[in-house]
């Protein structure tokens, strides 16, 4: 699991299990092959580092899901990426996208400090590239609101959850599903699990971290296990696409 805020209200519990199963932005993927995305939350420094260094050997394209005031500084495991990263990363072709400015739950927010939130996030952003677009969204501490899904519908082409599983057939675009390459939470093994379940089903497998470094926190990937789940990918003929790319491949 990612990261919790330290006692989620009951309001918030509930929200985010009733997010699971009310629809508002329903799509039926319409992908020609099996997909993967690799997304990163909070962006920590390694991730623009040692976890983009290992992308690039792939050729492959991150989205990291930024919160404005995580950005140069230091989060209790791990020191945030700097601005001028963020922006060489946009101009490489990586996807940059919205984690709320705060890092604030979506539960804990009504609708005009959810809409000021992203606001000030996305102005924060454009700041450093104007052509930077903010056009996913992924829900801090992964908690979906139930309230809120309507208006981020509006305003954003997806939203991620961190509820595990691949994504197929007809999805819910403001609570898409993801797994965790997380060293805690996943083996090579349960990779290997993933992609076969992927390849089953011509499906889209978002992958989630944080960190990644030889020592992560709890919440980040080694280098290894990341390789690992970018060679399976390769073994599997997957295609390796940002939420951005994958979403249009599926006909958003």
């Amino acid at each position: 699991m990612a990261e919790q805020p330290e006692r989620p209200t009951l309001q918030a519990r509930v929200s985010n299990r009733l997010s699971r199963y009310f629809s508002v932005t329903p799509l039926r993927l319409r992908n020609e092959r099996p997909m993967v995305s690799f997304t990163f939350d909070d962006f920590p420094e390694s991730a623009a580092t040692d976890g983009v260094s290992i992308l690039d050997q792939y050729d492959a394209k991150g989205t990291f899901y930024v919160s404005g005031s995580l950005v140069d500084k230091w989060c209790d495991h791990w020191q945030g990426v700097s601005a001028g990263d963020i922006v060489q990363l946009h101009r490489r072709g990586h996807e940059i996208a919205c984690h709320t400015f705060s890092h604030q739950p979506a539960t804990e927010l009504d609708a005009s400090r959810l809409a000021a939130e992203v606001e000030q996030n996305r102005n924060y952003l454009r700041s450093l590239a104007p052509s930077i677009q903010i056009d996913n969204f992924a829900y801090p501490y992964g908690l979906g609101s139930v309230w809120r899904k309507a208006q981020l519908a509006k305003t954003f082409r997806s939203s991620r959850s961190i509820i595990p599983g691949v994504n197929s057939g007809v999805v819910d675009l403001q609570y898409l599903r993801s797994t965790p390459l997380i060293d805690r939470n996943i083996d090579r093994d349960g990779i290997d699990r993933a992609f076969d379940a992927l390849v089953d089903t011509n499906g889209w497998l978002i992958f989630y971290g944080h960190d990644v470094t030889a020592r992560p926190s709890p919440y980040g990937c080694t280098p290894t296990l990341l390789r690992h789940a970018l060679d399976a990918a390769a073994k599997r003929n997957v295609a390796i696409k940002t939420v951005a790319g994958a979403l249009d491949a599926a006909g958003a």
